[in-house]
């Protein structure tokens, strides 16, 4: 029987949302055959010592169950391939591309894909001035590098403009401000070769934060999402070039 290894919890902010996906994907694993062995990076004091023991345990493949910096943002990817372990999901250089909101909306442009008006803050002194100077309201202010939607504020008046800053910086050494551009919530995931469908993202309230991604109920996700054969055809088009700049793989 073969052997699969899921990493889940971890250090970062979204370590509870991994255990419940680690959980699951237990269950599906045993439940076609597989042998199946849970490894929480926050138990050991070091990675080597968590890479010691995948080792020793020789799986066909370690399944990255990890949310958050800490399991998408390249460093457990690169420690496996290193070690020439097999893992799910994409390689350390895409992953700690498509973490980095500012390297990854620098790449999207450059494959043509359009973004909004940015202004990136290196520190929390960054006066406020600056930012309403390039952008006007609303805008986002979100971490660089942070996932699940922590730390992200639609900013409405000057008023939210310093304390949606200093939550922003819990979760990343660099914030991004956006211009705020309303409009629908359409994902695509590219799995190796295959497009799959246009989804839509319908919140029933408010947008797509942390409280409606993982509390059941609150919203809904439409499959394929209803668009025009044009609009389907650009949106994937754009998928796959961000796809392919980013390192595929």
């Amino acid at each position: 029987m073969k052997k699969i290894i899921i990493l889940q919890g971890g250090k970062s902010e979204e370590r509870e949302i991994s255990l419940i996906t680690g959980r699951e994907i237990e269950k599906e694993l045993i439940s076609i055959g597989f042998s199946v062995m849970k490894i929480d990076p926050k138990q050991y004091s070091s990675y080597s010592l968590m890479i010691d023991d995948i080792l020793k345990e020789d799986p066909y493949i370690v399944f990255n169950g990890l949310h958050g910096a800490e399991g998408e943002d390249g460093r457990i990817q690169a420690l496996l391939s290193l070690n020439n372990i097999a893992y799910t999901g994409s390689d350390y250089r895409a992953s700690a591309i498509a973490m980095d909101k500012v390297i990854s909306s620098i790449l999207a442009a450059s494959a043509g894909v359009p973004i909004p008006k940015q202004y990136i803050i290196n520190n929390e002194a960054d006066h406020p001035e600056k930012i309403t100077s390039q952008l006007d309201f609303p805008f986002v202010v979100k971490p660089s590098d942070s996932g699940s939607s922590f730390g992200i504020s639609v900013v409405r008046n000057e008023e939210e403009i310093n304390s949606s800053i200093l939550e922003a910086f819990k979760f990343s050494n660099k914030v991004i401000c956006e211009q705020f551009i309303p409009g629908r919530e359409l994902t695509v995931t590219i799995l190796g070769h295959q497009i799959l469908p246009v989804v839509e993202i319908k919140p029933k309230n408010g947008w797509y934060d942390f409280k409606n991604k993982y509390t059941s109920g609150n919203t809904e996700y439409e499959v394929p999402a209803k668009l025009s054969d044009e609009e389907n055809e650009i949106i994937k088009n754009y998928a796959v070039k961000v796809f392919a700049r980013f390192g595929k793989s």
